[in-house]
């Protein structure tokens, strides 16, 4: 083990410790996950970003074009490495519950374990880099090895870490991105060395394309002037592929040009300059200096997820290397919708500086977000589609016989430790003490489109609602919200004034254009009270310790 691996790993769980053996030709696990990426934001379906390896993945593999997370980072990691949804492991908020203890700072119940502690007892070596974003850290529950330390605000050194590197090189040579990938390839090295007789599970966690947008200038340099056409001709590109693509059969939704940030920072905002514009509005209304500014942040933005992309290249590289593709059950997911969220934090942001670098701090705003979550509603945040609806592509070449076909059917993030669980020969029932598991194995799924997985899928987020039940879904969410968000009116369950449900079939209107709530108010009805029964579910799912 190289030393400054060593040094990131307290000494946890030993194999032979717990007597666990994996099955035979157990399969490995890579899971993937980016922040803030949208719905359209990968080649596979239907961007003009260069993504050869996400695209490779999904010719080899399944997509899935009705994969859905929570709307937010935090919860949907919550989702995803329990199998709980967020609201019963204190991951998220709801109504009825102190927010500060539900929430970023929530703490899991015991139960509540991580796939990773799960798999150990199997024989899994255990991995994670990246993001983490969970209560407590990595190596205290399941994982071998971790990188979680925290680097600074952006994905460049930060202004103290420069000014205290051994050179201006030093300093220059970090991008996040790239040193993320490398910590899983020397991990993946050192499991090749060390441990080839035992399977591995590895989280990978990118932090791109989150905000600020950084990245690297030969990044940017390949998309410089590719959004100058605007925001409304993006999207309408990005449709015309799905379609042909057969990623989605819905028409392009209406931009709403009344919605913008979710948050308000209006003295943030007047930082970054005349060419900010915090509205999604017609391109023809904007002057040349916002359209210049607006096409550059959305370059720095297809440069974050082109650099991923590369990164996962070399990511697939080492597991090549080490004749593990075929049997690596390897996923990627996006943790919410593209964000409309706009701020200036860290470092601040220097308006002099070349966009994209380190000095500066940009987001990428509610105009090319909508772009991103074609052809969706909405943003990061809601649970409108635009939200929750996420790319997910699967590529296990040993495990199921698909090649680049589609899975139509509904699923969730909280459906990952499920499958894993399943794939690995694994107990997939509850820790003592704790409710079922809320997801299922795609095991089936994966090998062909078949019956529905869930009957009901639950979302809740900061007093946005959604409920889908087959092809129909319900779906209540405020325009635009101060900051923060009201503790005490989510506590008593308020939305605000302005909030109403909505009804849409999903099956001819999965872009939520035609709200079918007057029209079918016994629907409507039923559904509500579907979703207030499993909110009171998850009330007390929540307060078992």
């Amino acid at each position: 083990m190289s030393a400054w691996l060593r040094l990131l790993v307290p000494v946890g769980l030993v194999w032979a410790l717990l007597g666990g053996s994996a099955p035979a030709a157990a399969p490995n696990f890579l899971i993937i996950i980016a922040d803030d990426m949208g719905y359209s934001d990968a080649g596979c379906y239907g961007s003009e970003i260069a993504t050869p390896n996400l695209d490779a993945l999904a010719a080899d593999g399944v997509r899935f074009t009705q994969f859905y997370n929570t709307a937010r980072c935090w919860p949907t990691r919550g989702a995803l490495l329990t199998g709980y949804y967020p609201q019963q492991i204190h991951r998220d908020s709801m109504p009825g519950v102190d927010p500060r203890q539900f929430g970023g700072g929530g703490r899991r119940p015991r139960w509540a374990q991580v796939v990773a502690q799960r798999l150990q007892s199997r024989g899994y070596r255990t991995y994670h880099s990246g993001k983490w974003h969970l209560d407590g850290k990595p190596t205290e529950h399941g994982f071998d090895l971790s990188d979680e330390v925290s680097r600074g605000p952006g994905f460049f050194e930060s202004k103290a870490r420069r000014a205290q590197a051994s050179s201006q090189a030093d300093a220059e040579s970090f991008y996040l991105t790239t040193a993320t990938a490398q910590h899983a390839i020397d991990c993946l090295r050192e499991h090749a060395a060390e441990h080839a007789d035992r399977p591995f599970f590895h989280y990978l966690a990118f932090h791109a394309p989150h905000f600020p947008l950084h990245a690297l200038p030969e990044d940017i340099a390949r998309y410089q002037d590719r959004y100058l056409e605007g925001w409304d001709n993006l999207r309408t590109q990005r449709h015309a592929r799905q379609l042909q693509m057969g990623i989605t059969q819905a028409p392009l939704s209406e931009l709403e040009t009344e919605v913008g940030p979710p948050y308000a920072f209006p003295e943030q905002i007047a930082l970054l300059g005349p060419g900010e514009v915090n509205r999604p509005l017609p391109w023809d209304d904007l002057n040349a200096v916002q359209q210049r500014f607006q096409a550059t942040k959305m370059a720095i933005h297809a440069a974050m997820i082109d650099r991923m992309d590369r990164e996962i290249g070399r990511v697939l590289e080492q597991l090549k290397a080490m004749q593990a593709m075929d049997n690596t059950f390897i996923c990627f997911l996006s943790d919410n919708g593209a964000s409309a969220e706009m701020m200036v934090r860290g470092d601040g942001h220097d308006p002099q500086a070349a966009p994209g670098s380190a000095d500066t701090y940009l987001c990428l705003g509610p105009g090319f977000s909508s772009a991103a979550n074609t052809p969706f509603r909405r943003h990061k945040t809601w649970v409108h589609e635009g939200g929750i609806a996420t790319p997910f592509i699967v590529h296990w070449p040993q495990g199921f016989s698909a090649r680049g076909e589609l899975r139509l059917t509904p699923a969730h993030v909280i459906d990952l430790t499920p499958t894993v669980l399943d794939l690995a020969g694994a107990d997939g029932g509850p820790v003592e003490g704790g409710p079922p598991l809320a997801g299922q194995s795609l095991k089936q799924t994966l090998q062909q489109d078949g019956p529905a997985v869930h009957e009901t899928l639950w979302f809740y987020h900061e007093g946005n609602r959604g409920l889908r039940q087959g092809d129909w879904k319900i779906v209540m969410g405020n325009a635009n919200r101060p900051f923060p968000w009201n503790s005490s009116d989510e506590a008593q369950g308020l939305t605000g004034p302005s909030a109403k449900w909505e009804l849409y079939h999903l099956a001819s209107d999965r872009s939520e254009q035609h709200n079918l709530a007057t029209a079918e108010p016994q629907r409507l009805a039923a559904m509500i009270a579907t979703w207030e029964s499993m909110h009171a579910q998850f009330l007390r799912d929540a307060q078992q310790p």
